[in-house]
């Protein structure tokens, strides 16, 4: 019987440090992503739309609640902060989701007379102007990479975070 017991809580332990992993990976994707849309921005001089700032602040969320949940000692400290995570995604999704509309029909506006003194106004636009601040349209079509656009790309980051990280906790609380 104790044999059984510490069987099951190496396996717990060991799922738990694959989880922790997996959330500190995708705080690192989510700021290489940024990264590479500020090469983007300022080495190819594509300009962000209000719709990509949105998507560079679900991005930034998500790294930062990722290293939290990866540093917290307990399931349920870590399961909020997986939680939120998954909102983050789901707002990265509507954004994103969006742009995509947006560049499909390009006679629809994304509202930058609208939305762009919103977005400029918050925190982190006054702050880091360089990362956070409007500078562009949303409907400016950019040269796809691997046959997607940045919106597109952006979609499928958010999907598969938003999908994937509450099958890691399912996975994980099933086991324990």
């Amino acid at each position: 019987l104790h044999k059984e017991y510490r069987r099951q809580r190496q396996m717990c332990i060991r799922d738990r440090n694959r989880e922790r992993r997996f959330l500190v990976l995708l705080g690192l994707i989510c700021i290489s992503l940024i990264g590479g849309a500020l090469y983007m921005q300022v080495v190819l001089g594509e300009a962000p739309c209000p719709l990509c700032i949105l998507q560079r602040y679900a991005l930034l969320f998500i790294a930062v609640f990722a290293f939290i949940a990866a540093a917290m000692p307990g399931r349920r400290s870590l399961t909020f902060f997986e939680a939120l995570v998954v909102l983050s995604a789901i707002g990265g999704i509507v954004a994103a989701g969006n742009h995509v509309y947006i560049l499909a029909n390009p006679m629809v506006s994304c509202g930058i007379d609208t939305l762009q003194p919103i977005v400029d106004d918050l925190p982190l636009a006054k702050l880091w102007p360089l990362v956070f601040q409007v500078d562009g349209f949303c409907s400016t079509p950019y040269p796809p990479i691997l046959g997607l656009s940045l919106a597109q790309w952006a979609l499928v980051a958010f999907v598969l975070t938003a999908v994937l990280v509450p099958l890691g906790i399912y996975r994980n609380r099933r086991r324990a």
